[in-house]
């Protein structure tokens, strides 16, 4: 048994069924795709390399061979394998082109055809088989009158561009992260595509001084996954965090806040679809913020007061808001009751009512409740996340 086989959806079936054609030019940023091709087959698909001679100095086919299982296309032979992969009657579901370099990006534009890659382009445009790009390059390049004008003409015909992140003088690659979120996004059910959601999760950090803060353990993860399968299922997301201790995905538009106080200035800008609240906000705050650093060898006493209550102030903003609703060591029924009458409060569309003891790191029990009755969830929290985008997709 080859060893990527050995891996596949090892993470999960996302793309179980689903080929992927992914071409590699001669940009030093073509390394990454070793990992992103072994990311997409932990997923499910298979994934079938096609390098250009130049792609070829800065990997070996023999390095993608071991990486995919299948031997790389490096030139177009009697099988007339772009016919077959992405002509009218395509093997492949989807054509990515990582790294895409500044000659191949114009070449494609302008119908050159001379290479693997650039021949797989051409058949995939004829037959309407997506094509994604992922710019590599140094800035200047980048920013070429000419490559952005080819940059526009692919875009006109329906080439989907990723990236590139501007650092340092460099157009970076989009991260593997990145890829396998589109791939999500462009080959998963899409309900929720072209609605407007905006995620709000992370802690609320309350200052005491200048260095000292009133806070929770909130990691920020319920959040983060709610947001990224948001992304997949189709959404225009967006996410406002606080404080958390997780990575965030750099795909999604992200703002930041700090206190309560940060998040309501932030409110008035809300004009979204659907809001989802997952967010561990503070009840109160430090009624004197002192200036400084107060002195460790002092006894202080520390005055709280109550913060205006967010999800107010987001339903005013907003008809179709999910919140959530934190207790601990509660029965079933009394949860759902103290759940209930939250969202008929605030006039919720639903509420995820968790009891914080059957909580773990990555695994979540919860309630969704709703005017016409309450369900369990339980699983990681990804599959939580799902549930409440489920509901999410159900009232819009």
């Amino acid at each position: 048994m080859h060893p990527s086989k050995e891996i596949f959806c090892s993470k999960s079936n996302k793309l179980r069924g689903r080929t992927i054609i992914i071409g590699i030019t001669g940009s030093v940023a073509a390394i990454e795709c070793f990992s992103a091709i072994r990311e997409l087959i932990r997923h499910g698909a298979e994934v079938i390399p096609v390098m250009s001679d130049d792609a070829q100095a800065m990997v070996t086919p023999t390095s993608l061979e071991f990486a995919s299982g299948v031997a790389p296309i490096t030139k177009i032979t009697g099988q007339a394998e772009h016919v077959s992969l992405l002509g009218d009657r395509s093997l492949a579901d989807i054509f990515v082109i990582y790294p895409a370099t500044a000659n191949t990006i114009s070449k494609i534009a302008q119908g050159i055809d001379d290479t693997p890659i650039t021949t797989m382009a051409t058949v995939a445009m004829g037959s309407r088989v997506p094509i994604v790009m992922a710019p590599a390059m140094h800035d200047a390049m980048f920013r070429n009158p000419a490559v952005q004008d080819n940059i526009r003409l692919l875009k006109e015909r329906g080439v989907m561009f990723l990236g590139p992140s501007i650092e340092d003088q460099r157009a970076k690659v989009v991260s593997k992260e990145g890829v396998l979120a589109w791939m999500f996004r462009l080959l998963s059910k899409n309900d929720l595509k072209g609605k407007k959601v905006l995620v709000i999760g992370g802690r609320s950090e309350e200052p005491i001084d200048s260095m000292r803060i009133i806070t929770n353990r909130s990691t920020g993860l319920m959040a983060v996954h709610i947001a990224e399968r948001a992304f997949e299922r189709g959404a225009d997301v967006e996410m406002w965090m606080g404080g958390c201790s997780v990575p965030l995905p750099d795909h999604i538009p992200l703002k930041r806040f700090e206190s309560v106080a940060d998040l309501m200035k932030m409110v008035k800008k809300i004009n979204h679809d659907a809001v989802i609240v997952p967010a561990a906000l503070s009840d109160f705050t430090s009624m004197k913020v002192k200036k400084g650093k107060i002195p460790s060898d002092e006894s202080i006493k520390i005055e709280l007061v109550p913060v205006p209550k967010a999800l107010p102030a987001i339903r005013a903003r907003c008809e179709k808001v999910i919140g959530f609703k934190a207790e601990s060591g509660l029965e079933r029924d009394t949860l759902i009751a103290r759940a209930r009458a939250r969202m008929e409060k605030y006039d919720l569309a639903a509420i995820v009512a968790n009891d914080i003891d059957m909580a773990g790191k990555t695994s979540s029990k919860a309630i969704i409740v709703r005017r016409d009755g309450a369900k369990d969830v339980s699983g990681t929290k990804a599959n939580v996340a799902d549930a409440i985008l489920d509901v999410c997709a159900e009232i819009l």
